[in-house]
């Protein structure tokens, strides 16, 4: 089916930050992976490593993108590539919630600072 009805996103809710998956292989995607991700105001991100490229584009409010230590705003209509092995935090010290599209390739996994692997199932 072309179109994903959104009545089909699936919703999680981890580390201060809503994940509403929109196109997985859940939903027919068979290479990539797309899902918003509201953080909820005066959140500090959790850093984890991610093992594959990770694209950010903030569609509404303000954070600060952290990648490998290297901190900068967002304001809506920027984007962010964090490669492969970088090391990523999200935060948003405002009083607002921020709102961000995210894409990654099907198989996508971070490591958490337990050194635990993770798979989003919001990207499976």
């Amino acid at each position: 089916m072309p179109v994903i009805p959104g009545s089909q996103a699936q919703v999680h809710e981890v580390h201060n930050a809503r994940f509403t998956s929109l196109v997985r292989p859940g939903t027919g995607s068979v290479e990539l992976c797309v899902w918003q991700t509201e953080v909820r105001a005066g959140s500090v991100g959790v850093p984890h490593r991610i093992l594959g490229e990770e694209a950010f584009v903030l569609l509404s409010g303000a954070v600060t993108m952290t990648i490998d230590g290297e901190s900068a705003p967002m304001r809506p209509g920027d984007a962010a590539v964090a490669p492969a092995g970088s090391l990523i935090a999200l935060t948003n010290s405002t009083d607002e919630s921020a709102t961000l599209l995210v894409t990654v390739r099907v198989g996508f996994t971070a490591e958490l600072p337990d050194g635990s692997t993770f798979t989003p199932p919001w990207a499976s």
